[in-house]
């Protein structure tokens, strides 16, 4: 094999480039599960603390 031959070969070699694709798709993947239970997480606890109020009397934070 000659160099322009290895050369052409590793162009057009793709299966590193799959790899790398599903690694930043994992990424945003993983970045939206942490956003969306971020905000579920707040969401929550503000339900929670109007639960709590509405128990002590004052339904006025709801």
């Amino acid at each position: 094999m000659n160099i322009k031959s290895v050369m052409k070969q590793f162009i057009e070699d793709e299966s590193g480039l799959t790899a790398v694709e599903y690694a930043i798709a994992g990424g945003l993947v993983v970045g939206g599960m942490i956003a969306a239970f971020s905000e579920l997480g707040d969401n929550a606890t503000s339900r929670i603390e109007c639960l709590a109020s509405a128990v002590n009397g004052d339904s006025t934070n709801c």
